[in-house]
C-alpha cells in the first residue's frame, strides 16, 4: 500500500487541489503528496522541515544540545529488525543512559536532561542497521526547574551503561540466552557504540535543522541511484560516511534491482508506530505540569492585580 501510493506522489493524475489568488486571479495546480514516512524522500523532507520548527519554537530550551548515536553489534541486530516494538525500548535505554550518567555528574538523581530520540533501521547503504539517534541537552533540569549544565559525559562508560541495558531487555523478552551473553562476552571488542560528539548550541537554527533533518531522514536518495532503465543492476552511490564498515565502501555498491528495492521497502515503518520519543524534561507528562504551573501563577498573578471589593469599592447607595 505504502509502494503505490509513493507512486502517486506529485502526480497530477492522482489527485489535485486548484489553487487560485484572489488578487491576480492566476491559478495553478497543487498534486497531492503520498505523505508516506521512509519510502518519500520529499515528504520526509518536509516532515524534517516542520519537526525541526517545532523543536526550535516549541519544545527545545535555549540550552547546548548534542546528538547522540548509539549503536548495537551485528549479532543483536535481528532482534530488532524482526521486532520493531523493541526499538521504542532501545531509544528509551538510551536515554536512562544519558540520564543517569548526568545525575551523577551533577549528584543528583532525580535530575533529568531532555531527550528526543529517533530510532533508525537503515545505515548509509539502506542496509539493516538499527541504531537510535538521540537530540540531548548537554545539562539536567532539577525537580524545582533548575538548570545544571553537564560539559563533558565519557562515552567509554555510556557504551558500557547501553551494553547491559540492551543485554538486559534482550534477555527479558526471552529473544537473549545465556550462551549468546557468553559468546557475547569473549568478544575483544564488543560492537557496541556510543558517540556524542555533535554539538548544536542555543542559536545555532541552521544546526538544529540539520539535526533534526537527519533525525528524520529518508532511507534512500534518488541522487544516488545510477541506473539505466532496462538493467538488471545499479550504483548507490556512497554518502561518505563510515558509520558501518560492514557494509561501507568507498565509492558506492553495485546491487540487483529487486535487492535494493527489497531493501527500501524492509525500511518502510508500520503506519501505527510512533518513531518520535521525547523523554525527561521534554516529555510531553512534563510539558504539561509545567504548562499547568504557568497556568495558575498566571492566575495567581491576576486576581493579586485585580481590585479587591472591599468597602471603599462599595457605593453610598449599597452602604444605605
Amino acid at each position: 500500500h505504502a509502494v503505490w501510493k509513493y507512486l502517486d506522489c506529485g502526480i497530477e493524475e492522482a489527485g489535485f487541489a486548484r489553487l487560485k489568488c484572489c488578487d491576480c486571479g492566476r491559478e495553478r495546480l497543487l498534486s497531492f503528496s503520498c505523505k508516506q514516512r521512509g519510502l518519500c524522500p520529499s515528504c520526509d523532507a518536509k516532515r524534517a522541515a516542520a519537526f525541526a520548527a517545532f523543536l526550535q519554537d516549541e519544545l527545545l530550551e535555549k540550552v547546548g544540545h548534542s546528538m547522540w548515536t548509539f549503536t548495537v553489534p551485528k549479532m543483536l541486530r535481528p532482534y530488532f529488525l524482526h521486532h520493531r516494538e523493541l526499538l521504542a525500548d532501545m531509544a528509551r535505554n538510551a536515554y536512562e543512559t544519558i540520564q543517569e550518567l548526568m545525575a551523577e555528574a551533577v549528584g543528583d538523581p532525580r535530575a533529568r536532561p531532555g531527550v528526543v530520540a529517533v530510532p533508525q533501521t537503515f545505515g548509509g547503504a539502506v542496509h539493516p542497521h538499527p541504531h537510535c539517534h538521540g537530540l540531548a541537552s548537554r545539562g539536567v533540569w532539577t525537580e524545582k526547574g533548575q538548570w545544571t549544565p553537564v560539559p563533558y559525559i565519557d562515552t567509554t562508560i555510556a557504551e558500557k551503561l547501553f551494553r547491559h541495558k540492551v543485554i538486559h531487555l534482550l534477555k527479558n523478552n526471552g529473544l537473549l540466552s545465556d550462551e549468546r551473553i557468553e559468546i557475547l562476552n569473549r568478544f575483544r571488542r564488543s560492537g557496541f557504540s556510543v558517540d556524542g560528539s555533535v554539538t548544536v548550541w542555543p542559536q545555532d537554527n541552521q544546526g538544529l535543522l540539520r539535526v533534526a533533518s537527519y533525525l528524520l531522514r529518508c532511507p534512500v536518495s534518488l541522487s544516488r541511484i545510477h541506473w539505466t532503465p532496462g538493467s538488471k543492476t545499479l550504483f548507490y552511490e556512497s554518502n561518505g560516511s563510515n558509520e558501518d564498515p560492514l557494509y561501507s565502501h568507498p565509492d558506492g555498491e553495485t546491487l540487483d534491482v529487486f535487492e535494493f528495492v527489497a531493501r527500501v521497502i524492509t525500511q518502510v515503518p508500520e503506519p501505527s508506530r510512533h518513531n518520535i520519543h521525547r523523554f525527561g524534561f521534554y516529555s510531553s507528562k512534563a510539558r504539561a505540569c509545567r504548562a499547568k504551573k504557568i497556568l495558575a501563577l498566571s492566575a495567581f498573578k491576576n486576581e493579586a492585580s485585580s481590585p479587591k471589593d472591599n468597602e471603599s469599592n462599595i457605593s453610598p447607595r449599597k452602604r444605605a
